[in-house]
């Protein structure tokens, strides 16, 4: 398991030459939310898996939404980011739907608060297991936070459920740049343990 945590890393250079077909990417995308934890086996993460033109669309979305907001002088840099992630072979949206939180709630009030934060933590287990999957097969990614500026037009064009809330996205393909040495930080400052 360790090897393959090693493998996710950031990948910013994204092209569409997948190493496995697209059946077999989005089977992999299902089989790693559908096997992650989630709060009394919930079960809230959802995903929304687009390849191709379907994947250039959602950057379209971004790209516009972010015109809208960021100054002129500003905005070459951020169009040349969300080009960068279309030019994968596709983006997976996270979501958490929350209607099986909010049942978690009325049926266990004494946890009633906690319940939005462990959802919280499913779906970052979910966006991992994907992430490490992908890495693993080869294929390269990066997690992307462009909510909730594109989530009503999002929601709009692939007719997403009201109870999904988007978490993140993510922008995949194959891998077009080395990766550089990943640096730690000091174990001192990150880990205690007693004995």
């Amino acid at each position: 398991m360790l090897d393959k945590l090693k493998k996710r890393r950031t990948q910013y250079a994204l092209g569409k030459n997948l190493p496995i077909s697209e059946t077999q990417v989005d089977a992999l995308i299902r089989q790693a939310i559908r096997l992650s934890p989630s709060s009394f086996n919930s079960q809230s993460s959802r995903a929304v898996i687009l390849f191709g033109r379907e994947s250039d669309k959602f950057w379209s979305i971004a790209k516009e939404a972010l015109q809208a907001i960021v100054p002129a002088a500003d905005f070459p840099a951020t169009a040349k980011k969300i080009e960068a992630f279309a030019s994968g072979a596709g983006t997976v949206l996270f979501y958490e739907d929350e209607e099986p939180v909010k049942a978690l709630q009325a049926n266990f009030p004494l946890y009633a608060h906690n319940f939005p934060i462990w959802s919280e933590h499913s779906t970052g287990m979910a966006q991992l297991a994907v992430w490490t999957a992908l890495a693993d097969a080869g294929i390269g990614a990066s997690l992307q936070h462009y909510h909730p500026l594109v989530d009503a037009e999002v929601a709009k064009t692939w007719n997403i459920p009201a109870s999904w809330k988007l978490t993140a996205q993510m922008p995949f393909g194959s891998n077009e740049a080395a990766f550089p040495e990943k640096t730690f930080m000091d174990d001192e400052l990150r880990f205690r343990t007693h004995r």
